[in-house]
């Protein structure tokens, strides 16, 4: 005689195909959230990307989606669950099982389920990355700070989230339980999930909601600071809220009304529709968490191609192979040592320049924090130091023909004046660091010369007040900037012992990034404070770590070699853009598993269908046409909402940062839009995939 127990088992035994889609889903959400804390918290890419930097904070915010996008998909794949497993429990309680029997039956089901498929995901984590991470060395390049290390602080993000994700399935298994009507849980299963219908009006109204989202949650910070002369809060993010109510009412009108006019054949693809419809409400969340996920992708992988851009066609576009400036009480290689050490490699070099420059403080306004969070602006003589070149030398050097008035300064940007954040352009005051004599002068605008721009600053003055300012100067503050071409094809081997023979003949104290500001650290000791870059606060550089991403793009003397930069730009910047592509790796699968599994579900339940359409002489084009719909619906909208939203964004970013489109920006965009047909073809191959998969199990 078969007991109640024995009659449970059996049971959940016959279920095993609901638990395993149910495994599936926590395995993959833990896998890739444990996978992504253990990259995010790695001393590899914390001692890379700068603390407060844009990369960090991207990283950061990517991860907020995606933990968003997992803690859904995981709380959807509890409640499909808990939907199949309401038919077991109804029969078993219309046998006579009181719910106080099935208790420790169902809670040990759920308990060992989400803890084994929670563990498996964590410990998955770590392989996922260590072979991504070692693929990515092995096939595309390596450097020794690339050596990925593990910080163990990553298990207590993956616990965490382990612990909601059990905890939510203990509180859906209690709530099931709960339920009185037997006949309601037995047909649980088999209940549809309308969805509220808002009208016509949703979907526009979403599109306008999601563009005003964006701008407003883009100049929301920019505008209170402007007002209440005070940092914001991260709550000022809340203007971002618009946009994912917009991406709701987009996503709600896609699947009840669709964006194509049904006046003339309102009967077409009727059957797809409805089944649409009537599971909408679970449609529409994975509908937006797959958005949401895809733009995530896509913004991270847009980083890649906008870098290598920007890099690759500002080193092309150089006038002069080799450019160099050290500080005069230094002893740098010479040019006949050049010349020496350029014929061991039958190399001949051209077209040499040479022009000093001198280092003066600048006056200007300050932002001083106060203890409520707000700021007032203070004038200091002595705000920061600037690089400055007598009007004669510069224009020897570029060949231009800029006229300087006396009184007045030039500043020197990059031809598409992007390079103008660290230019101070209200100054009035220059002043001689050693003598303390002050040169009062005023802004008179711009002259470009791209090799010329840096984290510091030039500035062009006229001969006559180049030669007062500088009258008194020690070696210490004044410097040389050599340049030259190479006959013919250059050599990187050259270029490589050259760059690590000017490293070695500094001494120590040139041993400083470009953000180590002199004057403004004299300023402070003066006035009796400690310079933040004297603190633990800034990252260190050292000549020890000449081929570390922090020596090669901020060391204050980097010399600018076109064959070093060109060739070494994948090992410079490998941390950063292996952490990108990471992170489009895991946004980009959580999505494809989420439409994946969305697809099943939705033939799945609507299997009944199929088999009546079937009796009554559907064809097998007919059944597949109807399963590639409700295929198309669930890939194509996420990801046409999700790129093209990520792209007018990149888009609306790239211009307002200064009001245009570089050069630059432009062909890094269209890298971008290159890179977004592989996405699509991903997706494409993944739909494909997914249609083969479902006409199987429909037998179709």
């Amino acid at each position: 005689m078969t007991t109640m127990k024995e009659l449970e088992q059996k049971l959940q035994l016959a279920d095993y195909k609901q638990a395993r889609i149910y495994l599936f889903c926590n395995f993959i959400a833990l896998m890739l959230i444990s996978a992504y804390s253990v990259m995010m918290l790695s001393p590899t890419v914390l001692n890379v990307l700068p603390e407060g930097g844009d990369s960090r904070k991207q990283m950061i915010m990517i991860f907020v989606l995606t933990l968003f996008g997992c803690t859904v998909f995981t709380v959807y794949a509890a409640s499909l669950f808990f939907r199949k497993k309401s038919g077991q429990l109804g029969i078993l309680m219309a046998m006579g099982a009181s719910r106080k029997a099935l208790k420790p039956g169902l809670f040990k089901e759920v308990l060992t389920l989400s803890s084994f498929s929670s563990l498996a995901g964590i410990a998955a984590g770590f392989p996922f990355v260590w072979i991504l991470w070692n693929c990515f060395r092995l096939f595309v390049v390596d450097s020794a700070e690339m050596k990925l290390r593990f910080n163990l602080k990553c298990l207590l993000i993956a616990f965490v989230f382990a612990f909601i994700v059990i905890l939510f399935a203990c509180i859906t298994a209690g709530q099931y339980l709960k339920r009185t009507n037997i006949i309601d849980i037995i047909q649980e299963e088999h209940r549809n999930e309308p969805v509220k219908e808002l009208g016509r009006w949703c979907g526009p109204m979403g599109l306008l909601l999601l563009f005003a989202g964006g701008v407003s949650g883009y100049l929301a910070p920019g505008l209170y600071i402007s007002v209440f002369s005070a940092y914001p809060s991260a709550l000022i993010n809340l203007f971002y809220i618009p946009v994912f109510i917009g991406l709701y009412m987009v996503m709600l009108h896609t699947v009840v009304y669709g964006w194509r006019s049904r006046k003339k054949e309102p009967y077409k693809n009727i059957i797809s529709r409805s089944m649409m419809k009537f599971q909408g409400k679970q449609t529409v969340n994975n509908l937006l968490v797959s958005t949401v996920l895809i733009a995530g992708a896509c913004f991270a992988v847009f980083y890649i191609p906008m870098l290598a851009t920007g890099q690759l066609t500002g080193v092309k576009a150089r006038p002069y192979d080799y450019m160099f400036h050290y500080r005069s009480d230094q002893n740098v290689p010479e040019r006949l040592d050049i010349e020496n050490m350029a014929s061991r490699y039958d190399i001949m070099t051209k077209d040499w320049g040479e022009c000093e420059y001198i280092t003066l403080g600048i006056d200007g306004n300050i932002r001083v924090e106060e203890a409520n969070g707000h700021f007032h602006l203070e004038y200091r003589t002595l705000l920061q130091q600037g690089k400055f070149l007598a009007e004669t030398d510069y224009n020897h050097m570029t060949g231009q023909n800029v006229d300087v008035l006396s009184g007045t300064y030039l500043a020197v940007s990059n031809t598409a004046e992007t390079g103008t954040y660290w230019l101070q352009t209200d100054a009035k005051v220059f002043t001689n660091m050693v003598n303390r004599q002050v040169l009062n002068t005023q802004f008179a605008g711009m002259v470009h010369y791209d090799m010329l721009t840096d984290q510091i600053g030039y500035y062009v003055l006229d001969d006559k007040d180049y030669r007062e300012a500088a009258a008194g100067l020690s070696d210490e503050w004044k410097g040389m900037i050599m340049i030259f071409n190479v006959e013919g094809a250059d050599n990187y081997a050259f270029a490589n012992e050259f760059f690590r023979t000017f490293v070695s003949s500094f001494d120590s104290s040139c041993e400083l990034p470009a953000y180590y500001d002199t004057v403004t650290k004299i300023s402070e000791n003066e006035r009796g404070e400690i310079y933040w870059g004297d603190t633990g606060q800034m990252t260190k550089i050292s000549f020890q770590h000449p081929d570390s991403s922090d020596f090669r793009a901020y060391w204050t003397y980097m010399p600018k070699f076109r064959i070093l930069d060109y060739n070494d730009f994948l090992r410079n910047f490998a941390v950063y853009l292996m952490v990108f592509l990471f992170i489009f790796i895991v946004c980009i699968l959580s999505a494809l598993i989420i439409s994946y599994t969305r697809c099943q579900t939705i033939a799945i339940n609507n299997r009944y269908v199929f088999d009546d359409l079937k009796r009554l002489g559907a064809s097998p084009e007919f059944l597949t046409k109807e399963v590639k719909m409700q295929c198309q619906k669930v890939f194509r909208t996420p990801s046409v909402v999700g790129i093209s939203t990520m792209f007018l964004l990149y888009c609306m970013l790239m211009y307002a940062n200064d009001g245009k489109f570089s050069v630059d920006e432009m062909v890094g965009l269209l890298v971008c839009g290159a890179v977004l047909m592989i996405v699509i073809l991903i997706i494409y191959f993944v739909y494909r995939k997914t249609v083969i998969i479902i006409k199987k199990q429909l037998e179709i």
